[in-house]
């Protein structure tokens, strides 16, 4: 584990839901995304928002993986931002703009913490399709699963530092009772242990984050890319949908 994975794990341990990164700016099978011109070819009776599939750039995507209009989510699930934005958004990309076949949706975790490790390691772990579902669930439940991580003392920090390193995420979560919200959830506590356990897990986690500061230059979350291109100043949907309304145009 590198010097700054660690400070990342072990940061917002007194308080899980800290900003979501620095808005300055703001005054089920693996494919290969390729970029399209034109409209989208959508076979008769396709459900696009039943196709889901991990990316090979570590991404779980929804949709047309030939949609005209790529949409790419860089996002935290401990970000109160962007869950805001899952309420007013969600919804309306299913619905709307993935179900046309014209626009693909991706989202990548951008981690902020450890919690955020904690829980993205969990949503992960079981692939795409059970992906989305969970992805709802951390954002809809964000105030409730991250109010025991508040509470965790200077004495837990110190205890979860002295752990080796490949058991500090684990005695993490379960400090902060994601073993029960999983539980409740469907998952059993072996596979709990055993996402957790994924150290590939993690190591993918950290290159999704270098990624999203050293490729798109994201400053926040959430952070947005269309069709490759970051979109600068972009945090909610308002902001948003006109830029999908052009990309479409």
């Amino acid at each position: 584990m590198t010097i700054a994975l660690r400070s990342i794990l072990l940061a917002g341990l007194a308080l899980a839901t800290a900003a979501c990164g620095d808005k300055t700016a703001e005054t089920a099978k693996t494919e290969t995304t390729t970029t399209t011109t034109g409209a989208a070819a959508v076979p008769a009776g396709t459900d696009w928002t039943k196709v889901t599939a991990a990316t090979p750039e570590g991404g779980f995507r929804i949709g047309n993986p030939d949609a005209k209009v790529k949409l790419l989510e860089f996002a935290s699930l401990t970000c109160p931002h962007c869950s805001e934005f899952h309420e007013a958004a969600m919804a309306t990309i299913r619905d709307k703009y993935v179900a046309s076949g014209n626009v693909s949706y991706e989202f990548r975790n951008f981690v902020l913490n450890g919690p955020d490790y904690a829980a993205s390691m969990l949503a992960r772990c079981q692939g795409a399709e059970p992906f989305f579902g969970l992805l709802a669930a951390f954002f809809t439940d964000q105030t409730s699963w991250t109010e025991p991580f508040t509470k965790l003392t200077p004495e837990d920090s110190k205890r979860l530092s002295a752990l080796p390193e490949d058991q500090q995420i684990a005695a993490l979560a379960e400090l902060g009772k994601l073993d029960e919200y999983m539980r409740t959830r469907g998952m059993p506590r072996a596979k709990f242990d055993q996402c957790l356990a994924d150290k590939a897990a993690l190591e993918k986690l950290a290159a999704l984050r270098t990624q999203a500061t050293d490729t798109y230059k994201l400053t926040g979350t959430p952070g947005f890319i269309i069709n490759g291109v970051t979109q600068e100043g972009v945090f909610t949907w308002d902001a948003l949908e006109p830029k999908l309304k052009a990309a479409l145009s």
